[in-house]
Formats: C-alpha cells, sequence, structure tokens
C-alpha cells in the first residue's frame, strides 16, 4: 500500500500570501496555456487540486485503517489516483510519458475523466464518489493546450499539501479560491464572487455556536467556507467523547446549502468532501426558487439583498440563529419601501440581537472595497433592542488583512452587551423613529469634525502664507551672499 510522502521541496505555506504565490505560479502557466481567464483556469485548477487533495487523504485513511486492522475502500483505484497518474514518481506517469506522443492526454481525457464521471454508476457507489462524479460533471477534458504546460502544472500543484499549508487557515481550496478572487479583483477580471475571509467565518461560527442535531444551511454557499468551518467547530466541541450516531449525525444530516454558480459549485462540493462531511447536501441552482426549513444559518452578502433576506428568515425553525453578512445600503436605506419593509419584518418576526460594523476593503467583491455589517439574530420574537459593536475605523490592506483578535472585546463583552468605546445599545422605539435605519453610528466614536470658522481658517491661511514667505526671503538672502 502507499505511504503518505512528504512534500519533496519542503516548502512550508505559512502565510496566505506564499499560498497566493504559490497558485499565482500555477496560474502563469494556465493562462498561457489556453486558460486566459479566471472561468477557464478556476473551474481546472479547482479537479486537479481536489484529486491532489484526495489521494493524500485517503492515503492517510488506508493507514490508519490498516493500523487497527480495519478494512478499507478507497474512492479511486490504481492507476486513477493521484499518486498513480499525476505525481512526478507515479508509475502510470512514467509509463504514459515514455509512451507515444499525445498518450498522455489521451489517458487524462479518454480514460481518467469519463471514469471520474461514471463512479455515480456504479454498484453500491459511496457518497464520496457520487460527490467525485458531481464535481466532473462539467469536465469534459482539460483546458490546457499542451502535455508539458499540464505536466509543470501538475508538478506544482503536488507541492501543495496538508503538510506544507499552515494549520491556521481552514483548507487549501479555500485559499486558493480567496487568492484568484483578490487577484482577478485587482485586475478587474471575471470573478465577481462575493468572498468571505475565514477569519470573519470563525467569528460567526462562534457566535452562533451550531450544535449536533441541528441543521446548517447556506443559502448562497459558495465555496462552502462557512460549512467547513461550522463542521470543524462542532466536531471540535464534540471532541474525543463524541459517539458513533453523533459523528454519523454530523457528517450526513447537518450541512445544506445552495449555490447557483456554475464554476463555484463543485469547489464548494470539493471543500466539503474534503472536510470529511460525507454527504453535503448543496443544492445546484438558485436559492429563490426552493423553501426549506433549518435551524441553524449562514449567509455571505447576496445580490438582492431585501429578496434574499426574507428568504433567510422563512428558512428558519422558531428559535433557530442565524449570522449574516449584508451591505450596509441595506441598513441604512429608508427612501424604499421595500427594504423598509424588509427590515420590519426582520425585527418583528426575529430577535436582532447583535451588529457589528466591519471596515471597508474586508470582503472580496470583484475587488471592490466593500462596506459591510454581521447580522445575528433568532427567530421567534420581536426584536426589543439591538447591541452595536463598532470595528469601521480598522484599518484593512493587502498588508494589514483583518485577524481574528480583532474579535477579543467583542466575545468578552457580548454576554453582557455591555456598553464601550466600541459598543452602544439601541431600542425598538428608537430605531422605529428613524423609520427602521439600522446603520451603526458609534455614539462613543471621536469626532473628527472641524469646529473652526470661515474666518479663522483664512487666518490660519494667512499666518502660513507669511510664514512661506519669510522662509524664501531668508533663503534667497542666503543664496545672495554665496
Amino acid at each position: 500500500m502507499a505511504r503518505f510522502r512528504k512534500n519533496g521541496n519542503g516548502k512550508r505555506l505559512a502565510t496566505q500570501q506564499s499560498v497566493n504565490s504559490a497558485i499565482k505560479s500555477i496560474c502563469d502557466i494556465m493562462r498561457r496555456s489556453n486558460c486566459a481567464g479566471a472561468l477557464q483556469y478556476v473551474p481546472e485548477l479547482t479537479w486537479i487540486l481536489f484529486l491532489r487533495i484526495l489521494d493524500e487523504r485517503e492515503t492517510r485513511e488506508a493507514e490508519q485503517a490498516e493500523a487497527v486492522g480495519a478494512d478499507y475502500t478507497p474512492s479511486l483505484t490504481n492507476p486513477y489516483r493521484w499518486q498513480d497518474w499525476a505525481a512526478p514518481n507515479g508509475p502510470k506517469r512514467k509509463e504514459l510519458q515514455d509512451g507515444s506522443m499525445g498518450a498522455f492526454f489521451g489517458f487524462v481525457n479518454s480514460d481518467l475523466i469519463p471514469r471520474l464521471k461514471k463512479l455515480r454508476e456504479q454498484p453500491n457507489a459511496a457518497s464520496r464518489q457520487k460527490v467525485i462524479s458531481e464535481i466532473f460533471s462539467g469536465i469534459e477534458k482539460t483546458r490546457i493546450d499542451t502535455e508539458r504546460n499540464f505536466l509543470d502544472v501538475l508538478d506544482k500543484v503536488h507541492e501543495i499539501s496538508a503538510e506544507t499549508v499552515d494549520p491556521t487557515h481552514v483548507f487549501t481550496l479555500s485559499q486558493v479560491y480567496e487568492g484568484l478572487l483578490l487577484k482577478m479583483g485587482e485586475k478587474g477580471n471575471d470573478g465577481g464572487q462575493f468572498f468571505t475571509p475565514r477569519e470573519i467565518i470563525r467569528a460567526m461560527v462562534k457566535v452562533i455556536d451550531p450544535k449536533i442535531g441541528e441543521t446548517v444551511y447556506d443559502p448562497g454557499c459558495g465555496t462552502g467556507g462557512f460549512l467547513a468551518q461550522s463542521y470543524e467547530y462542532m466536531r471540535d466541541r464534540l471532541g474525543v467523547k463524541a459517539t458513533a450516531p453523533e459523528i454519523e449525525t454530523l457528517k450526513q444530516r447537518t450541512f445544506y446549502g445552495r449555490e447557483k454558480d456554475n464554476a463555484v459549485y463543485p469547489i464548494g462540493l470539493a471543500n466539503l468532501v474534503l472536510h470529511d462531511i460525507d454527504e453535503p447536501h448543496i443544492w445546484h441552482g438558485n436559492t429563490l426558487t426552493g423553501a426549506e426549513t433549518y435551524g441553524g444559518l449562514f449567509m455571505g452578502a447576496p445580490a438582492l439583498y431585501d429578496v434574499v433576506l426574507q428568504h433567510v428568515i422563512d428558512s428558519l425553525k422558531p428559535g433557530g440563529r442565524c449570522g449574516i453578512v449584508l451591505d450596509e445600503g441595506v441598513l441604512f436605506r429608508t427612501n424604499e419601501t421595500a427594504f423598509v419593509q424588509t427590515k420590519r419584518k426582520l425585527l418583528d418576526d426575529c430577535d436582532l440581537w447583535c451588529i457589528v460594523s466591519m471596515p471597508g476593503g474586508v470582503f472580496i467583491a470583484a475587488g471592490a472595497g466593500v462596506k459591510t455589517n454581521l447580522l445575528f439574530f433568532t427567530k421567534g420574537k420581536p426584536t426589543e433592542k439591538i447591541w452595536y459593536y463598532d470595528l469601521s475605523d480598522i484599518k484593512v490592506g493587502k498588508k494589514t488583512p483583518f485577524t481574528l483578535d480583532k474579535f477579543e472585546e467583542f466575545f468578552r463583552l457580548l454576554p453582557s452587551q455591555a456598553d464601550s468605546e466600541r459598543s452602544w445599545t439601541v431600542t425598538r422605539k428608537a430605531i422605529e423613529e428613524k423609520n427602521y435605519d439600522l446603520k451603526a453610528i458609534n455614539p462613543h466614536a471621536k469626532s473628527m469634525e472641524d469646529t473652526r470658522t470661515p474666518e479663522e481658517l483664512l487666518d490660519l491661511i494667512e499666518a502660513k502664507g507669511r510664514e512661506v514667505a519669510e522662509a524664501l526671503t531668508a533663503l534667497r538672502a542666503t543664496n545672495s551672499k554665496k
């Protein structure tokens, strides 16, 4: 049986920047080989990277099963495993490279991909095999134009493994997509997906605190970040005392999502499978075309905010908790009836107990520094007051990303919802008097307003002008002496 092999070059990807750099080098190869835009190389990189990490995962699972004398059946067998056909020293790869011209592409396009697409048709196909088929359902052949470029991509992807990626990050696939979105946004490319950074995801999951027996639903799940982090949070809370029925419930009957984007949908599936979620119930289609009821819910910022917010409210069970990211415009817009009615419904049907005002630039929406807020609410009773927490003054940039430590005081104050320089409470009556304007306006913020009168400003300008004139006179006098 193949053993788990360490990365050949020992290179550790310790930061998001190092992961982005590794992925950029792969994308550079793809761009010169018939994958010019993100819509081409994101799906291509997804399935290649998925097979890389899947092989590493199943090799580890096989070793664990062998150690306890248990049977293990992998999803893929020789020669369709990464270690056989894609790894630099893989026996099938060596055979294909030593064979006739075009043999490698012949295997990938005419054997490997069709085989993976038909896995679900096997008798007694495992759930992981069915998901693999779903991931490959839209793939007919590799988009990369030459075998040389394809092999270069395989070699670089092989360097990305669980051992080389820092464990503080959620997972390689999410890191890849975050880096791609950053790059696409900066260049005005075609990657207009809205992506929630993992530090924000971790904080939101901790606030909602999902528990075994509850369902978790993300109606715009994207790459599956909220669902994957919820799984890790719930798994860690169970710890070593978890029972077999609890693990089965967690992996098979807990996580649900919807995603309409054809390119992003397989990324989400791949991410969840590689998180050990045996049955990720992700529906491929528009969130607003159906209705289901869930106990817990997470949501990234959607395009039709008022309509989707209504869907979110209707999807929660009584007592269900929600954490949602919303564009700030939704909170303060009071001049359109639809927005006011939606916010009134939210406060009537749910207890909106917390709003966190985030700094601009935390979220990625085609590269724009969108100003957003985190809303937390529980369905079943109306809102009487809202506790606000303000993080809007924190500077965020490429070299200064938003980190989880910024939430330390927030979590300390959350149980008591106490006032501080960053937190305050607003009553339902005050909100109604403002026609349901929910925007966070920190009453404790230091005023930056210039209170000087026009006359005082003119006097200042005149004084500064005299200082400049005197300095120029002294400088001319010095030059004339030379």
